[in-house]
């Protein structure tokens, strides 16, 4: 037989289960059902891919964690890797992390990427960009635009999401590096949303940019490891994603100066089952709650919102990966209200890291694996 949990452990499970049981609306149901899906592959051969930009005129890029870059042509041939790329630290959940393309990239060819950099025995997220050959086998004249600092990651919580709004700034998702207190630290880029221009100069009115002690790139803070991120399509405002530790999956609505809890506020435990030393409640004054979260973490990666005509089913759904549920969430809309989910690729178990929709209605997912592979999924009795 086991051995008992001390009494503090056993009451933070019980309060942890009352929450669960008299949740608000944001509260995730237990057992959403499995759904079929119609999957057809479109590439393999990838190196655990993380993230992927459809390009123009068809095809698309491909980040492989190991660091490097591919580019999938409309006709489905598979490049080898680019050439003209940062040095990245590949290694635990660091490498070569997510790409999004410059909204002028017709005309200037910009690439945007976020990777794990070194310093010594630490790293932490950067992002630069290159412009694309024009023959697409390069990048030309990468620049690195912003870094995390300080470094404190040894291989874990890079958050790393991109994403531009619809006046051009980019928002970028960094996790705190597994350094919990750090979220909460303004003078630090740790467990934070950050805003810049797309040349990598800093607002001035982003939220605290003239406040002393306080890092001027900072859109929000209080995040643990955001690995999806998306802009909605109808509100125009920006949706982020994090894995809880043991427990507590997130999503939450990013708004400027906002603080959204970690690690003084989680509805997650530590992996060990003990409770998150710094945690003071599921919510607390002050800190924005979860529009939606998990009380049995799915590891989380990836968000993509539905908004195209080919499938009606699924208009004003949210997809988003999931890593250790091996599997893809999909979460219908009523506003920004969570009114429903499934889970859909159940029966293949692969680890969904980015899901994106395409420009023909379809939606793509990349599983992480080596081989890992690029998939197209359209609802069961579509036919497509």
């Amino acid at each position: 037989m086991p051995p008992r949990p001390a009494a503090s452990t056993r009451a933070f499970f019980l309060l942890l289960s009352l929450s669960t049981a008299f949740a608000a609306p944001t509260q995730a149901a237990p057992e959403p059902p499995s759904v079929e899906a119609r999957v057809t592959l479109v590439a393999g051969g990838l190196d655990h891919p993380w993230s992927m930009a459809f390009l123009p005129g068809g095809g698309m890029l491909i980040t492989e964690r190991s660091g490097s870059l591919r580019l999938l042509s409309a006709a489905g041939g598979l490049s080898k890797p680019l050439v003209g790329l940062p040095k990245v630290a590949a290694q635990g959940q660091g490498g070569l992390l997510d790409v999004a393309l410059s909204p002028d990239f017709a005309d200037d060819r910009y690439v945007y990427l976020s990777y794990a950099e070194a310093d010594g025995s630490r790293s932490g997220t950067a992002v630069g960009r290159a412009r694309l050959s024009d023959d697409g086998t390069a990048l030309e004249g990468f620049r690195v635009l912003f870094r995390q600092e300080p470094k404190l990651s040894s291989g874990l919580h890079y958050g790393s999401r991109l994403v531009f709004d619809r006046k051009g700034y980019l928002y970028i998702s960094l996790g705190e590096n597994n350094q919990r207190p750090t979220a909460q630290d303004l003078d630090k880029l740790q467990g934070k949303v950050v805003r810049l221009k797309a040349d990598g100069s800093v607002p001035p009115d982003n939220p605290f940019a003239g406040r002393a002690g306080a890092r001027p790139e900072i859109w929000s803070y209080g995040h643990r490891n955001p690995q999806g991120m998306a802009l909605n399509p109808w509100s125009g405002e920006l949706w982020e994603n994090e894995h809880g530790p043991r427990g507590g999956d997130e999503i939450n609505l990013v708004r400027p100066g906002r603080n959204y809890g970690w690690p003084l506020a989680t509805h997650g435990i530590n992996y060990s089952g003990q409770p998150i030393p710094e945690a003071k409640g599921g919510t607390l004054p002050g800190m924005e709650p979860p529009l939606f979260w998990w009380p049995k973490s799915p590891a989380i990666s990836g968000m993509a919102f539905y908004d195209a005509d080919r499938f009606p089913a699924w208009r004003n759904s949210l997809f988003i990966g999931a890593l250790a549920n091996q599997n893809l969430i999909r979460l219908t809309l009523d506003g920004d209200r969570v009114v429903a989910q499934e889970r859909l690729l159940v029966d293949r178990k692969s680890r969904i890291r980015d899901v994106r929709q395409g420009p023909d209605g379809y939606v793509y997912v990349l599983t992480d694996a080596s081989p890992g592979e690029l998939l197209r999924v359209a609802p069961a009795d579509s036919g497509g």
